[in-house]
């Protein structure tokens, strides 16, 4: 396995960030992701990812290997083929649209996913280099719990259920 497959990432449900320090610390890109019908071993999904008519499409794999890591596979593939893995989509899930900000902090990228189903709470992802690894988060974003280990948090899983538990 090349290491540049491995994913290791934290996540956290966080409470809504002001949007006024997103628009000063980060950069957004709107998301659209389908997942494929696929064996249970793994996950597929197309992405149409972009911003003001510029998009880029990917189509990825993952297999989980621990809460906190997984093997990724992802690859660019042009429109037309993007289109004709759309028919493929699992009828059990509906399309994950988000807006994502990229935010560079301490020598990480942290991703803050915004969906338009919550009003007070958004996701925060980081990944790393080790699932031991430490990391500090800014202020300005509030964690309400870490999910990493909640099934229910991936987007994955998002495209089934949107949980709704008391953030207070």
């Amino acid at each position: 396995m090349n290491k540049n497959d491995m994913e290791i990432e934290r996540k956290f449900l966080i409470y809504m960030p002001d949007p006024a320090y997103l628009e000063q610390a980060g950069e957004w890109t709107r998301i659209e992701q389908t997942y494929l019908q696929a064996p249970k071993e793994f996950t597929a999904r197309v992405r149409k990812r972009g911003r003001e008519g510029r998009w880029v499409f990917t189509q990825t794999t993952k297999t989980r290997i621990s809460d906190r890591s997984r093997v990724e596979i992802e690859r660019e593939i042009p429109e037309e083929e993007y289109l004709r893995l759309l028919q493929q989509a699992d009828p059990e899930r509906r399309r994950v649209d988000k807006t994502r900000w990229c935010i560079p902090w301490e020598g990480f990228t942290l991703e803050v996913d915004i969906f338009p189903f919550w009003k007070d709470r958004a996701i925060l992802e980081i990944e790393l280099d080790d699932e031991e690894q430490r990391f500090t988060l800014p202020p300005q974003l509030q964690i309400i719990r870490e999910v990493t280990s909640d099934g229910r948090y991936t987007n994955s899983s998002l495209a089934r259920a949107i949980p709704e538990d008391p953030i207070t």
